[in-house]
């Protein structure tokens, strides 16, 4: 199966701000199997196989902030289904906390938190060619009870030792938060360049490039004009959307700033803001790396 799915822009990083750095740490590499690939006393970056995954920042005393924009959940896409069987018995041997499993006919996902309430998917994808469709060909996500036992019978009867996330794992998506549905549906498909693929209700929507399911998922489950989270929060400080070249870089610049937003140069991409405050930095393809 065409893995790339004609892409020609992909989730990078995601950047959060956590209350207490050596937890966080703790977490995603002890619970979850990431690797930590940089850390200094303030920030930390983790991922899998050289690929930056979460940038860290510490902000001591922060608290997560309810009603408000931002981050719903980030989502981590492993590279096959006995991957997620392994990361499923993981978390049952640290007596992680999981808050569901579904099967959404695109993919089967577990769901939990870190330990600053910031949402977590752990997905694998299924054959594209199972997905599905509604008569006129578009895509029907939906939310059904995930197969625990067919997902655990991948392994064959084995119980490998854990070594981590495997080789393979990246970012699959992110979902948001957003104040406004119709505003934030028009950043993400006029200004950024992804398409339409759902709506789901009159709540949500899910974006995406090429002939995936959805790089950017966006909601108002946090409430219509719902306010941006206050300084001194947990959550997002943004997350990446990857072009495949330059030009495409180039063009959403040029559409953002169009349509009146500045863009802010940063080391390895620009920073803008889509309606709702959420940070997206937007970056060219390169050899993925600690910063």
């Amino acid at each position: 199966m065409d893995k790339t799915y004609g892409n020609e822009i992909s989730v990078g990083a995601v950047a959060l701000t956590v209350a207490d750095l050596e937890r966080s740490k703790a977490f995603y590499s002890g619970t979850l199997g990431m690797q930590v690939m940089e850390a200094s006393a303030e920030e930390a970056q983790l991922g899998v196989d050289g690929q930056v995954l979460l940038n860290l920042k510490a902000l001591p005393g922060a608290k997560p902030a309810r009603k408000v924009t931002g981050l719903y959940h980030f989502a981590v896409l492993l590279p096959s289904r006995p991957a997620l069987a392994e990361v499923l018995l993981q978390l049952a041997r640290t007596s992680a906390r999981i808050q569901g499993v579904a099967d959404h006919g695109v993919s089967e996902a577990i769901y939990l938190a870190d330990p600053d309430g910031n949402g977590i998917e752990i997905y694998r994808d299924l054959d594209e060619r199972e997905w599905p469709r509604l008569p006129e060909g578009g895509l029907e996500m939906v939310t059904e009870e995930l197969d625990v036992e067919g997902v655990i019978a991948s392994l064959n009867g084995e119980q490998p030792a854990w070594r981590g996330l495997p080789e393979g794992t990246r970012m699959g998506h992110v979902h948001l938060h957003v104040s406004d549905l119709a505003s934030a549906e028009a950043f993400y498909t006029q200004v950024i360049g992804l398409g339409l693929v759902q709506r789901y209700g009159p709540s949500a929507a899910f974006l995406a490039s090429g002939r995936y399911h959805h790089h950017v998922g966006i909601n108002t489950w946090a409430g219509q004009g719902a306010p941006p989270p206050p300084a001194g929060s947990t959550g997002l400080r943004w997350f990446e959307l990857v072009f495949a070249d330059g030009a495409g870089l180039q063009a959403a610049l040029e559409r953002a700033k169009a349509a009146g937003l500045e863009p802010v140069e940063q080391e390895g991409g620009c920073l803008v803001k889509d309606p709702a405050g959420n940070g997206v930095v937007l970056r060219n393809a390169e050899p993925f790396q600690s910063r």
